[in-house]
């Protein structure tokens, strides 16, 4: 099937996002994480539609064709939020099914807690709760590592780059690899291809790296303890991980049902490495039209 999708530039304050939109029906918004842009759901996209969904899928703050702000401040979490609302009523959509994968999971769970009149349905892919990485404990803070690295300004940006993006494509993609006895997957490469393509853009990648920078505390790598306060999510919500994640722990994901007040259900992918969109589309499909089509 071939879908239709358009884009436009979308003003959400004081950044301008570009928004892919596609199909009508019931909305379901898709928020994409690092190194990413909307493009990251062209599997999706297609699926999704043909069930009857609208489908709204921007490219956030720092990626993709939407704006690129310098200052570290301007990624904090409240500016993701306030982007997403303002996308929401620029849209007309009071209320919506929210799935993000990676950092958009993590904005997808603050959306929903800080936000819930607007959301409808969350699907956390790959992230959980961010009070989980306490209870995850010293494996995740091992798996994390390169958080730890990429606060420090500039590092990364000489060091990801090098070497036509060698050490990025080791730590993004190490399934993308050259292997004599695998046949090549070309749809791997090309997604690889095209978030270095993104990257290598003036200024892409340090955005990107502020998604972190101003977000992540590096106490959290000397002491994990949790953090409290924040509001339960109440929505029906589905948590999905897959075994071969070399970056997150499956308790961080199973974890989050304690912040979840609402219907939860957790599916583990077997087989599967961090870019579900991509690595296990028909399952991760599948998945969202069997959760989707129970709110009705």
């Amino acid at each position: 099937m071939l879908t239709e999708v358009s884009e436009r530039r979308v003003s959400v304050g004081e950044v301008s996002l570009n928004v892919a939109t596609a199909g009508s029906g019931p909305p379901v918004l898709l928020l994409h994480g690092f190194p990413d842009r909307w493009r990251m759901w062209h599997r999706q996209i297609p699926a999704l539609v043909e069930a009857g969904y609208r489908v709204i899928a921007p490219d956030l703050r720092g990626f993709g064709d939407s704006d690129r702000p310098e200052a570290v401040p301007d990624y904090r979490l409240r500016h993701l939020i306030g982007d997403v609302e303002g996308l929401l009523d620029a849209c007309e959509v009071e209320q919506t099914a929210v799935i993000g994968h990676d950092w958009g999971a993590g904005l997808s769970w603050a959306l929903a807690s800080f936000l819930p009149e607007r959301v409808n349905a969350l699907v956390a892919i790959s992230v959980g709760h961010g009070q989980t990485r306490a209870a995850a404990g010293e494996q995740q803070r091992r798996l994390s590592w390169y958080m730890l690295w990429f606060l420090f300004p500039g590092v990364a940006e000489k060091v990801l780059p090098a070497d036509d993006w060698a050490a990025f494509r080791a730590w993004a993609w190490p399934e993308a690899a050259p292997d004599p006895d695998r046949a090549p997957d070309q749809g791997r490469n090309l997604d690889l291809a095209r978030q270095i393509a993104d990257l290598s853009r003036p200024g892409a990648l340090t955005a990107g790296l502020n998604w972190y920078r101003a977000n992540i505390d590096p106490n959290e790598f000397v002491v994990l303890a949790p953090h409290t306060g924040l509001p339960s999510i109440a929505c029906p919500t589905m948590g999905i991980w897959s075994d071969q994640d070399p970056y997150l722990t499956e308790l961080q994901m199973t974890a989050s049902a304690e912040y979840v007040s609402g219907p939860w259900r957790y599916e583990r992918l077997t087989g599967v490495g961090h870019w579900v969109p991509v690595h296990a589309a028909d399952r991760l499909n599948a998945l969202l039209l069997d959760f989707l089509g129970q709110l009705s």
